[in-house]
């Protein structure tokens, strides 16, 4: 055995890792897996400069390296939570969670008498009538929806039965995913003229840690944790909540004045990302992207080369929706170096966790909600200006520039500047008030629910202006009608888009 001729790309494998600061990774940072079709722009590409004096030999002199300009680039498959935490480098932000507790050998203990979660302290956190979603714990019967009865700090009691374990995965979670309301306590409000409301008379709401903008979904999969009326179930957007009033502006159907009785009304909630219009919350990450190479000699199988895309900051990112296809990805980083490892050398230091296998979204069968309507002041479920769009696309640009200096090979830093929100859409026409949205410049707003295996993302943009717009007909073809969406920032709500993370939603949310 001896050094390779070759090696595949079946050999390779790409991590990312935030850094501490430009440039600079941790040294026991956690470096997370990415799964990647292909590489559009990825590396360091070499600029040269040569010196090319008249001369009578008619030859140029050697070149010399004067910059290395840094990129990463990459196709994904958009599975649940493949690339969520790489998201927040995009918005700029931190994700807006709701309680989350363990992950790191918090929860020592489980209980199959007294049907608790044990841990040293921080059980608290959590409320009695909680959802909650625990996962990677060795018995299937400690992982899934439980709802909680008594919370203290060293012991979270659930309504469901558990199974005794003594020494739960390091990984083991338990994350808020909604709140089970009591008995008759919520109810629906629509009085026509009106956004729909929903209240309570015992439950504050202002506990479930919902902000304006955010959505929701309302509903169990049993007419017991439902409420009777099924137009007053499905995915909503809150525009404001107190105490024991929520309003809400985009609703899945019309809902109905309704007064629940024996229900105990189930309602999911989810992480919640958006760009964040007030300074303070906005957030600047860079990463370094690893890339390995395999190794170069079959003899010593563990000594892998790699290359590392340094100081990159999130810069450009389209989400691809295609007819009968998979959701796709193309994510983009702005970097401001490029470095080469041997596998003498060996990768950087830092723990490499395993990849969590998921079912990509795609475009045929996950949909369980897409509208594109114009915005509406009273009405929480305008009529939709198309009843199918064939291929769409929502894109983000951070508009990154490197930072350029004399007695620097690459960059010192990257600088951004506005988020931009664009996206493409082919719609089938069926009526000329699509038409008539374009040119008066309506105010447009597009959302979308994708859910499979009970867990869903939601992605809304509330604030567009339709472009394009002239109709394509062709002979023996339906009549289609392109569109460019440029999104701006929302006047309501100070954002441009916003994603919804759902760790758990209910079989009827697919």
């Amino acid at each position: 055995m001896a050094a390779v001729n070759k090696i595949d790309s079946n050999s390779t494998g790409l991590r990312f890792s935030e850094e501490l600061s430009i440039g600079v990774v941790d040294p026991s940072a956690v470096w997370l897996p990415l799964e990647p079709n292909s590489y559009p722009d990825f590396g360091g590409e070499v600029i040269l400069k040569s010196r090319n004096p008249i001369n009578a030999g008619r030859q140029r002199k050697k070149g010399v390296v004067v910059d290395v300009d840094s990129t990463g680039g990459l196709n994904t498959d958009l599975t649940q939570n493949n690339i969520e935490t790489l998201l927040q480098g995009f918005f700029f932000a931190d994700a807006r969670t709701k309680t989350e507790f363990g992950g790191a050998s918090e929860i020592t203990n489980v209980d199959g008498i007294t049907e608790d979660y044990d841990a040293a302290s921080g059980l608290d956190a959590f409320d009695v009538g909680d959802l909650v979603f625990a996962s990677a714990f060795t018995n299937a019967a400690n992982n899934g929806l439980k709802r909680v009865t008594v919370a203290i700090a060293t012991a979270l009691t659930v309504a469901e039965d558990l199974v005794a374990e003594a020494a739960p995965p390091a990984t083991a979670k338990l994350v808020t995913v909604g709140f089970q309301f009591a008995a008759g306590d919520l109810d629906v409000s629509s009085p026509g003229g009106a956004f729909p409301t929903l209240t309570t008379t015992v439950k504050d709401m202002t506990e479930l840690g919902i902000i304006p903008g955010e959505w929701i979904f309302i509903g169990g999969d049993t007419a017991s944790l439902a409420f009777s009326t099924a137009a007053n179930n499905g995915y909503a957007r809150v525009l404001s909540v107190t105490a024991n009033v929520m309003t809400l502006d985009k609703t899945q159907s019309t809902m109905v004045t309704e007064a629940s009785t024996t229900e105990t009304v189930q309602m999911f909630l989810g992480r919640v990302l958006k760009n964040e219009k007030t300074a303070s919350l906005q957030v600047r990450r860079s990463y370094q992207l690893e890339r390995t190479l395999g190794a170069p000699d079959d003899a010593l199988p563990a000594q892998i080369q790699s290359e590392y895309v340094v100081g990159a900051v999130s810069n450009e990112l389209t989400f691809n929706f295609n007819q009968a296809d998979l959701i796709t990805g193309d994510l983009t980083f702005l970097a401001t170096d490029h470095e080469t490892r041997s596998g003498a050398v060996g990768v950087k230091a830092g723990t490499r966790p395993s990849l969590v296998d998921a079912d990509a979204f795609n475009t045929s069968n996950d949909f369980s909600r897409l509208k594109m309507a114009v915005s509406s002041t009273t009405d929480s479920n305008p009529t939709k200006l198309f009843a199918f769009l064939t291929e769409f696309t929502v894109s983000i640009n951070n508009n990154a520039t490197p930072n350029k200096a004399i007695s620097v090979i690459g960059a010192f830093d990257i600088s951004v500047g506005n988020f931009d929100v664009d996206g493409t859409a082919t719609a089938y026409f069926s009526d000329v008030s699509a038409i008539a949205a374009v040119r008066s410049n309506s105010d447009v707003t597009l959302d979308f629910a994708i859910a499979k295996n009970n867990a869903g993302i939601v992605v809304d943009i509330p604030q567009i202006s339709l472009g394009d717009g002239r109709l394509n007909v062709e002979q023996d073809e339906a009549i289609t009608l392109p569109l460019t969406t440029p999104a701006a920032e929302d006047s309501t709500f100070g954002h441009t888009l916003l994603m919804v993370f759902f760790d758990f939603l209910p079989t009827a949310a697919e």
